[in-house]
């Protein structure tokens, strides 16, 4: 008897564990996805101007992103599905310079961006007030 209770057992085990293993292999549906990783885009227009600001962004793994502002480093993770993008957390240097007015107008706008449209070298991040960052990779 208590072999066919331990053999009925095992079994039920295993499946306990399947959806564990399951999320573990769960494709990467964030931006990362679609766009080219580890290799950073530059800010060319602010709102569908061209734009002098000196700024960065480049995406690693599952949706982690990181770049270069006008005075600071910065990074962040945005976990939303393609097309989503929202970036609500960035973490950053301290340092000062003449531009970190230029830098929180950036953040503040990449903090506003709710869509992402990547074709190419080309990353547009938008929102509904059809406010826009245009990025492009340079070769």
């Amino acid at each position: 008897m208590f072999q066919s209770w331990a053999c009925h057992q095992s079994p039920m085990r295993y499946l306990l564990l399947l959806p564990l293993l399951l999320m573990g292999c769960a494709p990467d549906e964030s931006i990362s996805a679609y766009v080219v990783t580890d290799s950073p885009y530059t800010l060319t227009e602010f709102n569908g101007e061209p734009t002098q600001i000196s700024a960065t962004i480049e995406f690693g793994a599952d949706g982690k992103f990181s770049g270069r502002a006008p005075c600071n480093r910065y990074f962040g993770v945005s976990e939303d599905p393609y097309p989503w993008v929202k970036i609500e957390s960035i973490g950053a240097t301290k340092m000062a310079c003449p531009a970190l007015a230029e830098e929180s107008n950036y953040f503040a706008a990449l903090r506003s961006m709710r869509l992402a449209e990547a074709s190419g070298p080309v990353l547009i991040l938008s929102n509904d007030a059809e406010e826009s960052l245009t990025f492009e990779q340079q070769n």
